[in-house]
């Protein structure tokens, strides 16, 4: 799973044993390295998706880790592209690896409240980043993204339809979000990852509880399962206009 460039057994788990922010510092130099980086599929068929809706202006990556975003943002985008991270040592390999983009280190729960973040953006995305987020969290997490948002703006995201209940990936993320628990349960400070917590059905709730009218596409690049679903689907919510 990992290349010979990829962090160590013992990197790994010292980055388990770490909180998010201090984790992701401490991986940050090998992350590109790793299987938990977005794979290009995934974010070819999300610009694929979007490319019917723009072009658009500004657009912002919310928790942008070490910019894979910029592959989706930067042909759509006519304007400035901002990624957001609260990890420094994220932030560090975007900028090396993207220097004509803006880099903003802030928690994206507690986005500003004025300059850049307040009615800037036409399009905002975010990758592989919600099961960082408790639900409790999430709703300040969509407040931001709205606020910084123009009306009319788009929040999009991608979401892996869940496996059949009963089958092998099933068993290994439910298991993996067990495992997290228990850890989190007797170890501190916390690492929060949970794949089963990001549910279309709860996010639905809560974007529209945010002030967002929701729609899905299906990201039919990414092919389709043996049960005819598509393998991921792509959540547009979208900030009202004006009156």
């Amino acid at each position: 799973m990992f290349s010979p460039q990829g962090p160590s057994l013992r990197e790994l788990a010292v980055q388990a044993l770490s909180s998010v922010e201090r984790g992701y510092d401490l991986l940050a130099p090998k992350f590109d390295h790793t299987p938990f980086r977005t794979p290009a599929a995934l974010l070819d068929a999300t610009a694929e998706a979007l490319r019917p809706l723009g072009p658009f202006g500004r657009g912002l990556d919310v928790c942008c880790g070490t910019g894979a975003g910029l592959r989706v943002l930067g042909p759509l985008c006519r304007e400035q592209v901002t990624g957001v991270d609260f990890s420094a040592g994220m932030l560090e390999q975007a900028r090396r690896a993207h220097p004509h983009a803006e880099w903003v280190r802030a928690d994206a729960r507690a986005l500003p409240v004025a300059g850049p973040f307040t009615e800037s953006f036409d399009l905002a995305v975010t990758f592989g980043a919600l099961g960082h987020f408790l639900p409790a969290e999430r709703p300040a997490l969509f407040a931001g993204v709205r606020r910084a948002l123009r009306p009319g703006g788009l929040f999009a995201f991608p979401l892996i339809t869940p496996p059949p209940v009963g089958s092998a990936w099933y068993w290994a993320l439910s298991g993996f979000d067990l495992v997290m628990r228990v850890r989190n349960a007797v170890w501190r400070p916390p690492f929060v990852m949970y794949y089963g917590t990001s549910r279309l059905g709860a996010l639905r709730e809560e974007l529209t509880a945010a002030g967002f009218t929701m729609t899905t596409v299906p990201l039919t690049a990414l092919g389709r399962r043996a049960d005819g679903l598509a393998r991921g689907r792509l959540v547009l919510a979208r900030r009202p206009g004006r009156s």
